[in-house]
This record gives C-alpha cells, sequence and structure tokens, in this order.
C-alpha cells in the first residue's frame, strides 16, 4: 500500500494527503459553487428585475430602484447577500406561481378541448332534445289552456256559492224575520184562544154551579152567552192594557148599551172622546148588530161605535165601515183601535184650538164622515195584515231563486268535470291533478272495478 501520509513540521502529527486534497477541492469547488451561484442568482435577479420593472407601475419601479440603490450600498456587506437570497426565494415563489398558473391554463385548455369533446355530443342530442322541448311545450300549452279554464270554472263556481251563500244568508234572515214575526202572531193568537177559552170555561163552570136543570134546558143560549162574554172581557183587558191612559167602563149585564164605552184621554188625561164597543163572538153574522149599536152609539154620545165580531159579513176582510159603524175581527180590533183614538185626540186638539170656529169644526166633522179618513184608517190597518203576505210571497220567490242557482252550479261542476276527463285521455297523466275532481275520478274507478 502507498503511504499518503505526510508529517507536520511542526507537531509531527501524521496527515493523509487525499484527506487534505479533498478537502482543498471541496472547498474550491464550495468557492467556485457559491460565486456561480451568486451570479447566476444575480444575474436571473437582474433580468427578472427588468421584466418586473416593465410590467410594474411607477410606485413599483420606485420601489424596485430604491431596493436598486440599497443593493449598491450593502453590495460588500453580509445584508447585500441576505437580501439577495430573500430576492431568490420570492423568484422561487414567483416560478411556483407561475407553475401553477401554468397548471390552472392546462387545465383550463384540459376543459376546453373536453367541452370540444363533448359540443359535438351535445349538438347530436340537441335535435332530439328540441323534439321533446317542442312536444314539453305543446304540452305545457294544452296545460296552460286547461289551467286557464279551469281558472275561468273555479271563479264561476266561487262566484256561485258566494252568491249562494248571499242568498241563503238573505233567505235565512227573511224566514228568521218570518219565523219571529209568526211565531209571536201564534202566541198572541194562541194567548187570544186560550184566553176566551179560560174565560168561557171558567163562565161555564160558574154557569154550571147554580143549577144542572137550568143549564140542561138552557145549553145552547148559555153557551152563546158564556162565549160573547168571554170576548168581552177580554176585550176589556186589552184596551185598559193598551191604552193606559183611557177609561174603559163596561156596561151593567142586564142595562141597555154595549158592552164597552172607552173615555180616550190624551197624555195629560184631558178627555177627547169616546168609543164605543160591541164583542160577538159567533159563528154567523147578524145585520141587526148594527142597527143596535148605532141606537146605543146615539144614546151615549159616543164619538166612534166599533163592533168586533169573530164573524165578518161579505166584503169585510179584517175591518170596514158598514152604515157608519166600524166593524173589525178579532184579530184586527186592536190596531184600529189606536188608528182611531189618535184621530179623536187630534180632533180634540184642534177643537181646543179653534174654539168658536164653527167652520173648522164643520170642516173636522166633514172629514172624520168622509171617504179620505175612512181610506187613511184602512191604510194603517191594512199595513198590520198585509205584512204576511208579503213575507210568504218573497219566501217563495227565494226559494225558487235558490233552486235555480243550484241547477246552475249542477251544470257547471258537470261540465267541468267532462272537460277534466277529456284532457287527462288526450295528454295523460302529465294533467295536474285537481283534489275536487280527482275524487269523482276514483269513485268512478271504483265502480268500474266493482262492476
Amino acid at each position: 500500500m502507498t503511504d499518503n501520509t505526510i508529517q507536520c513540521p511542526d507537531c509531527g502529527a501524521s496527515i493523509e494527503i487525499s484527506q487534505v486534497l479533498s478537502q482543498q477541492i471541496e472547498k474550491d469547488l464550495k468557492n467556485s459553487f457559491e460565486s456561480q451561484t451568486k451570479q447566476q442568482i444575480k444575474d436571473a435577479v437582474g433580468i427578472e428585475r427588468k421584466r418586473v420593472q416593465e410590467e410594474m407601475s411607477v410606485e413599483i419601479r420606485d420601489r424596485d430602484n430604491r431596493i436598486e440603490e440599497s443593493e449598491k450600498k450593502l453590495q460588500h456587506s453580509q445584508e447585500k447577500e441576505l437580501e439577495i437570497r430573500k430576492q431568490a426565494r420570492e423568484l422561487e415563489a414567483r416560478e411556483k406561481s407561475l407553475d401553477k398558473e401554468l397548471d390552472e391554463r392546462l387545465k383550463e385548455e384540459a376543459t376546453k378541448l373536453e367541452e370540444k369533446l363533448n359540443l359535438r355530443a351535445r349538438e347530436d342530442a340537441a335535435l332530439e332534445m328540441d323534439d321533446i322541448k317542442n312536444q314539453l311545450h305543446e304540452t305545457h300549452s294544452k296545460m296552460d289552456a286547461a289551467r286557464k279554464t279551469e281558472l275561468g270554472l273555479r271563479k264561476e263556481i266561487r262566484a256561485v256559492e258566494e252568491s249562494k251563500k248571499d242568498m241563503e244568508v238573505e233567505i235565512q234572515r227573511t224566514l228568521d224575520v218570518e219565523r219571529n214575526k209568526i211565531a209571536q202572531e201564534a202566541r198572541e193568537k194562541y194567548a187570544e184562544q186560550s184566553h176566551l177559552k179560560l174565560k168561557e170555561r171558567d163562565k161555564q163552570i160558574a154557569d154550571l154551579r147554580k143549577s144542572l136543570d137550568d143549564a140542561k134546558r138552557k145549553s145552547e143560549q148559555g153557551s152563546m152567552e158564556t162565549q160573547g162574554e168571554a170576548l168581552e172581557i177580554h176585550l176589556e183587558e186589552q184596551l185598559r192594557a193598551q191604552f193606559l191612559h183611557d177609561v174603559v167602563s163596561p156596561v151593567l149585564k142586564g142595562a141597555r148599551g154595549a158592552d164597552l164605552i172607552q173615555e180616550v184621554r190624551d197624555p195629560s188625561l184631558v178627555s177627547c172622546g169616546s168609543i164605543i164597543w160591541e164583542a160577538k163572538n159567533t159563528k154567523k153574522w147578524q145585520p141587526a148588530w148594527l142597527q143596535k149599536l148605532r141606537d146605543d152609539q146615539r144614546m151615549s154620545s159616543a164619538n166612534i161605535a166599533i163592533l168586533v165580531s169573530a164573524a165578518l159579513p161579505e166584503g169585510i176582510q179584517h175591518f170596514g165601515v158598514i152604515e157608519g159603524v166600524w166593524v173589525a175581527s178579532v184579530q184586527s180590533y186592536l190596531p184600529l183601535a189606536v188608528a182611531l183614538r189618535e184621530q179623536l185626540i187630534q180632533v180634540n186638539f184642534a177643537r181646543n184650538a179653534s174654539k168658536g170656529k164653527n167652520e173648522k169644526m164643520e170642516f173636522m166633522y166633514e172629514y172624520l164622515s168622509g171617504s179620505e179618513f175612512q181610506q187613511k184608517i184602512e191604510g194603517i190597518v191594512e199595513a198590520f195584515t198585509s205584512m204576511q203576505d208579503q213575507i210568504n210571497r218573497e219566501r217563495r220567490a227565494m226559494e225558487k231563486l235558490w233552486k235555480e242557482r243550484e241547477k246552475q252550479i249542477q251544470r257547471i261542476t258537470t261540465n267541468t268535470v267532462g272537460m277534466y276527463g277529456d284532457i287527462r285521455g288526450i295528454i295523460g297523466s302529465s294533467v295536474p291533478p285537481i283534489k275536487a275532481l280527482e275524487l269523482d275520478d276514483d269513485l268512478f274507478l271504483e265502480d268500474d272495478s266493482g262492476a
């Protein structure tokens, strides 16, 4: 083996020549590499700086100029080397950024290429898609038309339903008013009848207690008298309850005269005249009653004579004047009394206001005995009796109109279901379901399956 060692002249230590040469070469190579690297970095930095300076704004260029001046000042110091390394790192980062940008551009180009490759396939499918779109457009047009038709029908149905509801409310209101009036009239009529029957029964019991033999012998005559007395008592009670200021006096039984005399008083309790009353609760009208009541009127000097009868003469439906005597039914005598009593009060007021004026008194007498006064009284009382007929006519008219509207709704519903079935048969399941109509279809399907 060749001796590759030498001794140090100072310390005498053995040193391998290969190690010394290796270290020397390594040092020289390192210095040379560092010098070359620095020069390459410097050159690269200079080239990059020039390129960046051309692209950068004035502010960036000014910054680079300051950096360049600083690099010149720190050219021979360690700080210059650190700055160069920093620039080298920035350059490296810039290179990475450029690589990333390049990758993105490559990806973009690849995407574009892929899109171009797919473009032809899309174009091939375009015709088929256009055809499908045309079919869908046509279907949608039909569906829109069907929806518009359905919307119109729904509006008509809602309008008819609202009209029906309004009509039902109006009918219900009318029926409620009518029902209340009928109930009130029925109660009043029942109360009158019941009251008459009670009075009649009480009187019959009283008469039967007198003597059974006398009741048998005069049963028919006694019954008629009892009925008349019961109506007389009822008439007296009603007049006293209705006219609190007046004085209602019955004529003593057996005495000559009418049944009742009503002294009419105004709110100040001033006497304004009198009304003589006769009550007849029989099933047959007798004209002789009129003459007797006129005689009683002259005897009592009453202003007005009223005959209340369960049986009315021909030509009188509710009330009227016959030979100067007012004739009224059991149902109409009270409103007639209200009107006639008010006229007496007004006449008395006019008489007191025009004492000594015979012309006006004669005029008032002619007015009260004339046809105009009779017509006004008839108009007042007829308003009470005509309300029932009017309500009945209105009820029949409203029921007829409601039936017609119900038939119209039925026709609209039938036509809507038929049109919906036609559209569904043409288009198929693409037609949007209508819940109200689908229910009917399900019922039809169940019937078919059962068959």
